[in-house]
């Protein structure tokens, strides 16, 4: 059997840089363990599988698999397969369509060249303590940035927000991975855990995402996951609109832009991620 397949960098403002996206069309005949070991075989962050597709309705439920497991939700892939359903696949190149993953529906829109997606409602865990971090980084104490807590924070995937003060703590971080591993075990409610360090510096956002996976520190070039968490966060503590860009990536040699267009009000989070993708190659893949 063959599979159409797509590859494309998401995040990105030009061609090899941002996230790596693999996107996989017709893998409703595919078996969970199928969908996992191709993940593992292109070993990008991620890789999608589209199950099913309606081109009038302009709806798809898509499966979204790391190389070591599935993910409810993620950021990156829903934008690239988006991209790749609204300017590959669907007729007329349609601006809005509706993606269904393991958390629900994902409201997706394109606007000129960048898609955006609409988050779900953030969920806020345990606060934690600096003194935590000291354990397995080479951080100091005079490395955060105390006007803010540092929390664990889902929107369908849990990441912990930690803040710095500067772009040079973020820079040359070190993280020891049996320690960091112990702990994120330890204090973790869900079961996807990761670490999302940023600095908010003169008005600019840089942050890096750290997580374990196969038993080794990965870093990620460009999180929307992360960012809906982190953009959730900033709309709690820091300001009620929010229209930035978060620049991860940069110190992995995959620069990523990731546009940020949030709202708090009442309560409710408004809570909305874009980014540009670039189209990389096409092709068939032999199961």
């Amino acid at each position: 059997m063959k599979l159409p397949f797509y590859i494309v960098d998401v995040f990105a403002e030009k061609k090899y840089a941002g996230n790596q996206l693999a996107v996989f069309l017709n893998a409703d005949t595919l078996s969970t363990e199928e969908m996992q070991r191709i993940t593992t075989e292109i070993n990008f962050a991620e890789s999608t599988f589209i199950t099913k597709y309606n081109s009038d309705s302009k709806e798809a439920h898509i499966r979204i698999f790391t190389p070591e497991y599935e993910m409810q939700f993620a950021g990156h892939p829903i934008i690239g397969t988006s991209w790749v359903l609204m300017n590959k696949i669907f007729q007329n190149q349609p601006q809005k369509i509706v993606l269904s993953v393991p958390i629900g529906q994902i409201p997706v829109h394109q606007l000129e060249d960048l898609v955006w997606l609409q988050a779900a409602q953030p969920q806020f865990f345990d606060v934690f303590s600096p003194e935590d971090f000291l354990s397995f980084t080479n951080l100091n104490m005079s490395d955060f940035d105390f006007q803010f807590p540092i929390q664990e924070v889902s929107t369908g995937s849990a990441f912990v927000i930690v803040p710095l003060q500067n772009s040079m703590a973020l820079e040359h971080l070190i993280l020891d991975q049996i320690k960091m591993n112990k702990w994120l075990s330890s204090h973790c409610k869900t079961e996807f855990r990761a670490i999302y360090f940023y600095c908010l510096a003169a008005g600019k956002l840089v942050s890096r995402m750290l997580y374990i996976e196969n038993n080794q520190i990965k870093e990620d070039a460009a999180t929307g996951s992360a960012s809906t968490c982190l953009q959730a966060f900033l709309l709690k503590y820091y300001s009620s609109e929010i229209k930035m860009i978060n620049h991860q990536g940069d110190f992995i040699n995959r620069p990523s832009q990731i546009y940020f267009d949030g709202k708090l009000s009442e309560n409710h989070f408004e809570i909305k991620i874009g980014g540009k993708t670039q189209f990389i190659a096409q092709g068939e893949w032999e199961v």
